[in-house]
């Protein structure tokens, strides 16, 4: 399971260095695509596959569901960790995310998440974000 909060920073050629304990379960090879709230998301390769059988299943007849399939995979490449650990972020994905220098990398059980050490503080210091407004939300999912 991923789970965990780092930080690291990015290199002058965009590479990243990939925590050793969340490189274990990702794998060698992942993808990495635009992710929600101004993130990147990353996937092991199998749950790459799984989070794309959904986006097929989803009726090309709807705007919405072909909007949410190109928001997801237009941006997706597979990345590889090269001996150091580290893998090369994209141009155009880092400058969706805001990463510059320091990158928050957190993992989140089936994926990781990539944030800009600006957006992660922002995100984290939010009020909506509270223990208390998280907790009284999921009592409308069933937790």
């Amino acid at each position: 399971m991923l789970i965990g909060e780092y930080e690291h920073s990015l290199d002058v050629k965009g590479r990243l260095i990939m925590p050793a304990k969340l490189r274990e379960d990702i794998g060698e090879k992942f993808i990495i695509t635009k992710g929600l709230d101004g993130c990147l998301f990353g996937f092991s390769l199998d749950e790459w596959t799984n989070f794309e059988e959904k986006l097929k299943s989803l009726p090309l007849t709807n705007k919405n569901a072909r909007d949410f399939v190109r928001f997801f995979l237009s941006g997706a490449i597979e990345c590889e960790i090269d001996k150091q650990g580290r893998f090369l972020v994209a141009s155009n994905l880092r400058e969706y995310a805001s990463m510059e220098k320091e990158v928050v990398i957190i993992g989140v059980g089936t994926r990781i998440e990539f944030w800009s050490k600006e957006n992660w503080n922002k995100y984290n210091n939010s009020e909506s974000i509270s223990a208390e407004n998280l907790a009284e939300n999921m009592t409308m999912l069933g937790i």
